[in-house]
């Protein structure tokens, strides 16, 4: 019961740190030109 416990909280960690590392990559990186951002289309 332990091996897939620690198993388990290995495969989550590896999940959250792909998700997140792959965010910083979209928000930060080469395809952050093309996002658009809302507020500066609509100054006044």
């Amino acid at each position: 019961m332990e091996n897939s416990a620690f198993f388990l909280t290995i495969l989550l960690w590896c999940l959250l740190l792909s998700i997140t590392g792959y965010s910083i990559y979209i928000g930060f990186g080469p395809p952050s030109e093309q996002l658009r951002d809302p507020f500066e289309e609509h100054e006044d």
